[in-house]
């Protein structure tokens, strides 16, 4: 009867032995970040799509301007392409 119940048992813990060596060996990241993030990272597109129609209500961006960064926040873009090294002006030094 003993070994009825240790069989199972073990097998539970060599599992849990297992998956806890497979989590330590891959990527900490999965391959689909958790619900939690992709909420935020939607809040923060909304977010940033408010700023921009307030900015263009208010005539402080052009139309092209305008356009070219909602499409950016259509594919899920927040940030320039080209960073801010590359923005009108250049680097100085």
């Amino acid at each position: 009867m003993a070994a009825v119940i240790a069989s199972p048992a073990g097998a539970l813990i060599l599992a849990g032995i297992a998956y806890d060596i497979a989590r330590l060996i891959t990527p900490d990241e999965p391959r689909r970040p958790p619900p939690a993030r992709l909420r935020g990272r939607r809040t923060a597109l909304e977010e940033a799509e408010r700023r921009l129609v307030g900015l263009r209500l208010h005539h402080r961006v052009g139309a092209a301007t305008y356009q070219r960064r909602m499409s950016r926040l259509a594919r899920g873009q927040r940030r320039t392409i080209t960073g801010p090294a590359n923005a009108a002006g250049g680097r100085h030094g």
